[in-house]
């Protein structure tokens, strides 16, 4: 049996998408997993360390580790009308010069600064804490990703600009926002036979949806079913099966890195 060190985030499409995997509802091929869950920031600076073997990423972190890791084909989120969202507070009319992002190296980050060069100050924090931190006042905005873009409505916090939007007006192209990317320095048969693995465990989710509920409850933000239907259902799709020509166009215009075909 070989042994993989796997890291992805604990939100839903993550878990859905790996559900089949984590839990062996399909056949493995021989290949066992130790699975750690971390926000998406704590991943990005887990690849920069080389830590994992196989890990969840920002799209737009990937130029600085594509010497050593390689985007997989399968298990990308990547789509159009699933962008981050920069929100403030109900009424509030002051600049916007403090905004609370989910992470310097996240793609939320990157949008930000390609879209609205004009801030001052990024405030890195948890992607949980900052639809709270906004409502509070603590920063003037903040960039919503995961669970936070579809409750947001629930607090006094208004929508300011969908980034996603921007970047498809701008390009015409779906929005990448994270890949699972695998190390160069693995077996090639090792690491095509993950990917068609990983693809297998999307497809299964996607056939039998119910039967991964209660994993990824169990390690989700909100556990209102409907908003965890929302999510997976905006952040899993053909693209999280396979990039195809589309989805790698999208990502070599957002990363600058070629992309291997399937």
């Amino acid at each position: 049996m070989e042994n993989f060190s796997l890291r992805i985030s604990p939100c839903p499409n993550d878990t859905f998408a790996f559900d089949a995997v984590i839990n062996r509802r399909i056949d493995c091929g021989g290949m066992s997993f130790e699975v750690g869950y971390r926000d998406i920031e704590e991943l990005n600076l887990g690849v920069l360390r080389g830590d994992p073997d196989i890990s969840k990423i920002s799209y737009s972190v990937y130029p600085r580790i594509a010497d050593r890791y390689e985007i997989l084909d399968s298990g990308s989120a990547l789509g159009r009308g699933n962008g981050q969202l920069l929100v403030r507070r109900e009424g509030d009319r002051s600049p916007i010069r403090r905004v609370a992002s989910p992470g310097l190296n996240t793609t939320a980050n990157a949008l930000l600064m390609r879209y609205f060069p004009q801030v001052g100050e990024v405030v890195p924090m948890l992607f949980s804490e900052i639809a709270a931190a906004v409502e509070r006042g603590e920063v003037d905005a903040g960039v919503l990703i995961h669970e936070g873009r579809f409750v947001y409505g629930k607090r006094r916090l208004v929508l300011v600009a969908d980034l996603g939007k921007l970047w498809e007006r701008e390009t015409s192209l779906p929005l990448p926002l994270g890949a699972i990317v695998i190390r160069r320095d693995l077996p090639e048969e090792a690491k095509r036979r993950f990917e068609r693995l990983l693809a297998e465990s999307v497809r299964y989710a996607m056939r039998n949806p119910s039967v991964s509920r209660e994993f990824v409850r169990s390690h989700a933000q909100e556990l209102d079913d409907e908003v965890i239907d929302k999510h997976i259902g905006l952040f899993v799709n053909d693209y999280t099966v396979s990039l195809g020509d589309e989805g790698r166009l999208a990502v070599e215009r957002l990363t600058g890195c070629r992309v291997r075909g399937n």
